[in-house]
């Protein structure tokens, strides 16, 4: 058995990441807890995978910003955390599982992002690499996921 056929525990991992089309928003996991709360992971993909990425000081903004921005759209909003690879992000929620008010919390948070004029938390005190940042660079990439809205539902 080859690499690529081999079950990995790691959802993302069994996603043949040459057939996706980014950007998309797709369902990438449900967990439910013990106490019957269900978390559902969204992967955001903003690049498409091995073609294209994001550079760090964008990264780093844009998960300042959208995790702080999201909030107001979403108190089901557990947590935004980029990706390695460069790509995009994983969106958690608890007890939510609307995913076209998915589509419409991520529209919201990144129009956020175009009219913002700081980077929040951006400094030695609440962030453990302030010299990494780039208004700019989350801006664009905001705007280009945005210019990109028809397409998010369609992931091959």
């Amino acid at each position: 058995m080859s690499a690529t056929e081999k079950k990995m525990n790691v959802e993302s991992f069994n996603l043949d990441h040459t057939k996706v089309k980014a950007p998309f928003v797709r369902l990438a996991g449900v967990k439910e807890g013990i106490n019957g709360d269900v978390i559902r992971k969204y992967d955001i993909r903003f690049c498409q995978p091995n073609k294209e990425h994001l550079e760090m000081p964008a990264i780093h903004s844009l998960e300042h910003m959208m995790a702080e921005f999201s909030r107001n759209h979403s108190e089901k909003i557990v947590d935004i955390s980029p990706m390695g690879c460069q790509t995009g992000y994983y969106l958690a929620l608890i007890n939510h599982d609307n995913y076209e008010d998915v589509l419409d919390i991520l529209e919201k948070t990144l129009n956020d992002v175009l009219v913002a004029d700081e980077v929040p938390a951006c400094n030695e005190v609440q962030c453990g690499w302030a010299a990494s940042h780039s208004l700019e660079g989350a801006k664009k990439a905001a705007k280009e996921m945005l210019e990109k809205r028809a397409e998010w539902t369609t992931v091959f």
